[in-house]
């Protein structure tokens, strides 16, 4: 049944290539990660997050208390709120809390460090909300995925308290692009390939800098005394190999790090959890880790 249902998701895809243009590509992914709307009852609340769009997801007998805050992927130029609301109330139902999904600014209009500046102000915001940082889980997909990193290794240098844990979906954590799965899985993942992520890196990034810098390329930071951290990646994804060396430079810094890999899933399934099986068990999955870290009985 997996096999035939991720199978669908590829014709998805497939079916609505890429265009050129960044309007579009951004209209492209609200399409495909939108094509099955979040759940009826879920309730929805827009939020200034200080400047920026937020958007809070609530269900039914979850704790408002405890927050996922959550940035949506799409290589710092595309993605949004409503092309992850779907993954992002499922993933609050499965740990039983609020969600607070932030728009942050995209590339190449607003380059790096907008969004790195913005994932800061998110959190800011939430503190001055009286949410404590123990009941607050980061999380994030590819480039948002990089994003919550970045802002935990940022709030660790600071000295601040961090968030209770970090759940990863595909993230992209290497903008040097030095993967070997770039090539060895390129056939295989349908939406992630290379050049593509040179082109995203080239729209973020100002000419010049160090794309081994921890601020862009979490891969390469400081691990010491960061939270537990959940790893979930696709087996056919060109950004495997992002996701286990993370795993490892994590657990080697002795940070309780737990990485999956979900057999024949691709980048980001978790928005297809509609009608994709492996979607719902993976947000089953981190639910269940979050809820442990939160100490929330929800869910």
């Amino acid at each position: 049944m997996a096999q035939s249902e991720i199978e669908a998701v590829r014709a998805l895809l497939s079916s609505k290539p890429r265009p050129v243009g960044w309007p579009d590509r951004r209209q492209r992914l609200d399409d495909v990660g939108s094509v099955w709307p979040a759940a009826d009852d879920v309730k929805f609340a827009a939020v200034d997050v200080s400047g920026l769009l937020g958007e809070y997801s609530v269900v039914p007998g979850s704790d408002p208390s405890r927050i996922l805050m959550f940035f949506h992927g799409g290589g710092y130029c595309s993605g949004s709120i409503l092309s992850h609301r779907r993954m992002a109330s499922e993933a609050g139902r499965a740990a039983g809390i609020r969600t607070l999904a932030v728009a942050y600014r995209l590339a190449p209009e607003y380059p790096f460090p907008a969004a790195y500046d913005d994932a800061l102000t998110a959190w800011r915001f939430l503190q001055n909300q009286g949410i404590s940082a123990a009941h607050i889980a980061i999380g994030g997909d590819s480039a948002g995925a990089g994003l919550a990193m970045a802002l935990i290794n940022r709030l660790r240098d600071a000295h601040e308290e961090l968030p209770a844990c970090a759940w990863l979906v595909s993230p992209w954590t290497d903008l040097t692009m030095s993967g070997s799965t770039l090539a060895s899985k390129d056939a295989v993942d349908p939406i992630i390939h290379k050049g593509y992520l040179n082109e995203l890196a080239d729209a973020y990034l100002p000419a010049g800098i160090d794309r081994k810098d921890p601020r862009i390329s979490p891969l390469y930071a400081d691990f010491r005394s960061f939270p537990p951290i959940l790893i979930q990646v696709g087996s056919a994804e060109t950004l495997l190999d992002d996701a286990t060396r993370l795993a490892a430079v994590a657990g080697a810094a002795d940070v309780p790090t737990t990485l999956e890999i979900w057999p024949h899933m691709i980048h980001a399934w978790h928005l297809w959890n509609a009608h994709l099986e492996p979607g719902r068990r993976a947000l089953v999955s981190a639910g269940a880790f979050i809820r442990r870290h939160l100490g929330t009985l929800s869910g």
